[in-house]
């Protein structure tokens, strides 16, 4: 199953969440992650690398990228798509070929503001324990919920957690 993780800028939480979600389902999952507004030149965010290495996570592949090169037709074919930033959630996403499930997950951006570099370290740790948690729950339902007919409603639920 292809999943995409969607947040504006793609350096934070849909770069924490494509890495976890790869390392934590290679088998079921191939996870991709872009951006509805990627800065010219953006890149990963250090401290999310960081915390992605010290957890054991391969870094390797991770890139920002727009949004533009998953609506391409030669694009993979996703299953689900799913926003982490409330920025992404808002906003007219490109017809998705194939009209993949949806759903919104919402976490506080870790890189936002100008905290000391130990603050953002914690919240970037927190966001990806948070991530982790739901990718959890995601990794473990039975075949059935992930079926395309009752995906949309799955994905939704998850939220909640």
């Amino acid at each position: 199953m292809n999943v995409l993780f969607v947040c504006t800028h793609n350096c934070a939480r849909s770069i924490l969440a494509e890495a976890l979600l790869n390392a934590m389902a290679p088998d079921r999952f191939k996870a991709y992650s872009a951006g509805s507004r990627p800065s010219a030149n953006q890149q990963p965010h250090p401290l999310g690398l960081q915390m992605l290495q010290k957890a054991g996570i391969s870094i390797d592949g991770l890139r920002s990228k727009s949004w533009d090169e998953f609506a391409a037709p030669d694009a993979p074919h996703m299953d689900l798509i799913i926003t982490v930033c409330d920025d992404a959630a808002g906003e007219v996403c490109p017809a998705w070929p194939g009209h993949p499930a949806s759903a919104h997950w919402g976490y506080p951006d870790p890189s936002a503001g100008d905290a000391p570099e130990a603050q953002k370290a914690e919240a970037f740790r927190k966001t990806m324990h948070m991530l982790h948690q739901r990718l959890e729950l995601l990794i473990n339902l039975p075949s059935d919920k992930l079926e395309k007919a009752v995906l949309q409603g799955t994905a939704q639920e998850l939220a909640a957690h």
